[in-house]
């Protein structure tokens, strides 16, 4: 599990296909000395294995599923990506509950600057539009933001310089695509109203001779 909060940017120094899985060899300045083989840290906003570490930063494995629905496919060696390590215990929930598991791709329609802010208006489609909640929480490549508005298949976040800065938002335009995590609690209150309840019944005769307990 992860809050949104990015520790470090990192390059792509290397990809590698594995079939329909791929190799990410990433480096970074982000401190990786509790980091071991088997843990989870989330690449722009989706959560992959390190399998390995290098002197300079460690080796992910990102599966075929994760490629259908990350921006992760189009990116090559020199691209920057967002990393957050995962969260222990004992840290501060900064930002909101992100799984890093994304839902899909969104696509920036619109990019304006106001004042020392970024506004991007993202595109998504009726899968993601749903959970889509005015100041409610979503994570853009793994940041966790919060939705300004929102209307039909379009959400509106807004960048703080800080953001800009210490991440990869900073450097996105008009075109590009950006991962989606929707809020984890919509997903949850969605399913749970969207289950045809059956009315209950106790057990009486009709009960017991429909699931051949006795013959009427």
């Amino acid at each position: 599990m992860f809050t949104g909060i990015i520790g470090a940017t990192g390059l792509i120094k290397q990809t590698t296909k594995k079939g329909s899985d791929l190799l990410l060899e990433i480096e970074t300045p982000m401190e990786l000395s509790d980091i071991k083989t088997g843990d989870s840290i989330a690449v722009n906003g989706a959560c992959l294995t390190v399998i390995g570490k290098t002197n300079k930063g460690f080796i992910a494995d990102v599966s075929a599923e994760t490629l259908l629905r990350t921006n992760l496919k189009i990116f090559q060696a020199g691209n920057r990506i967002n990393l957050e390590k995962a969260l222990r215990l004992s840290d501060f929930l900064g930002g909101h509950i992100v799984l890093g598991h994304v839902d899909g791709m969104g696509k920036i329609q619109e990019r304006n600057v106001e004042s020392r802010s970024i506004i991007f208006g993202i595109g998504i489609d009726d899968t993601m539009d749903r959970y889509m909640v005015e100041k409610g929480s979503v994570a853009i490549d793994g940041v966790s933001l919060t939705v300004n508005t929102c209307k039909k298949n379009i959400f509106y976040v807004n960048i703080i310089s800080y953001t800009a800065a210490s991440t990869t938002l900073g450097t996105k335009n008009i075109g590009d695509l950006v991962n989606i995590e929707t809020d984890i609690i919509g997903k949850y209150v969605d399913k749970f109203l969207s289950l045809k309840q059956t009315p209950r019944r106790g057990i009486d005769m009709d009960f017991l001779a429909q699931y051949g307990f006795i013959e009427k």
